[in-house]
Formats: C-alpha cells, structure tokens, sequence
C-alpha cells in the first residue's frame, strides 16, 4: 500500500523522487510506496498562488486531503536577476501558453538580448512541500544559481535548461547549460533535488 502521494502526474518528477528518497527512510521502499497523483485518483490542481511555496503546499494539501496519504509536491521556476525574479511562477506559461517551452524561451531571451554577459545572472528556484491528511504540512526550498547563456545550447532536460550554465559546474562541464550534462550530474545539484532533500526529515518524522 502506497504511504507517500507525489502531488503530480508527471512520472519524471516521480522517477526522481524515488530516487532522491532512495534508502533514505528506513521502512520506505520508493518502488512500492511512493506514487503520483494518478495511482490515487487524485486531481490536478490550479496553481493560483503567488509564491512558490503558495503552489506548493496547495498541491500537497489538496492530495493529502484527496488521498488520505502523506502527499509532497513542488513549484519550481527561473529567477532572472534584471528582470526582479522573473519569470519566477509564471516560468511555465511566460509566453502566454501554459507548457509551450520553446516560445517560453524564445521570449525571454529575446526580452534580455540587449542585456551584456554580466549582468545574466539567474537562478532555479523551487520550493517543496509535505503535508499530512490531518493538516500537518513543511516546506523548504532549493535553488541552482547560474548565468544565462544567449541561444539554446543541449538537447538535454527541459523548460529553461538550454539556456541557463550553472556557476558551480566545473571541469569537463564547466560553462555548459543544463541541458548539456548527464540526467545525474543535473540531478545531484538541481534546485528540485535540494529542496526534497531538506524535505526528507520532515517526512521521517512523519512516517515514524
């Protein structure tokens, strides 16, 4: 029986939750016990919040309530230092269509094209969140500083990867975008995978 609901139905976030959670809780098999929204029946649910952190725990509190699970869910998104943060939580829909991530980009490179090399700077940002059926909940967040490179650069990742190098990258990879690296190099540093993995004692604790 499941014990922990991702608040999504996407199932590369679910692969990489497992993943994240992998031999982390004792007693929790990720393969068996952690699930997506779907294999509860549980509904997508309308981020209409104004932060991150907003969207994040109404997707968890809303399947947590729906599932009677233990949910987690995320919001995530690109901060653009000249541009104040934005696109920030409207990242997936900066275009005016939620999801189209081609004219996403296009747009906002287009928007900074007259912006020179050092002044680029930008971040992933992303908060995750638990909440319990009885109302419980925590939140924490991640972030992947880096520069934005001026055309789409790797045919790996998606949303924003071609365009943002992060600034801890070094060696072999260092100046390449997200979308340039191995899944795992990405993985073991994105923004995504900070913010769960400061969720992991919260979710101990719950499950105990």
């Amino acid at each position: 029986m499941a014990k922990v609901v991702l608040a999504s139905h996407n199932q590369g976030k679910l692969r990489e939750l497992r993943e994240i959670l992998r031999d982390q809780i004792p007693g929790l098999d990720v393969d068996h016990d952690v699930v997506d929204a779907a294999a509860v029946g549980a509904p997508d649910v309308v981020e209409d919040g104004v932060t991150f952190a907003e969207n994040s725990l109404k997707k968890a509190h809303t399947v947590a309530a729906a599932s009677g699970l233990i949910a987690v869910a995320d919001d995530s998104g690109l901060a653009v230092d000249v541009l104040g943060g934005a696109p920030g939580i409207f990242s997936a829909r900066w275009a005016g269509k939620h999801g189209d991530d081609a004219a996403n980009l296009n747009l906002l490179l287009a928007q900074l094209a007259d912006i020179a090399d050092q002044h680029r700077g930008a971040k992933f940002c992303c908060a995750a969140s638990m909440a319990t059926p009885d109302g419980a909940e925590a939140v924490e967040f991640g972030e992947l500083p880096g520069t934005l490179v001026r055309e789409p650069r790797g045919e790996k990742g998606f949303g924003y990867d071609p365009i943002l190098a992060p600034t801890e990258l070094t060696g072999e990879y260092a100046g390449k975008t997200c979308a340039e690296i191995p899944a795992e190099v990405k993985n073991s540093m994105s923004h995504r995978a900070r913010a769960f993995i400061a969720l992991i004692p919260h979710l101990r604790a719950a499950l105990a």
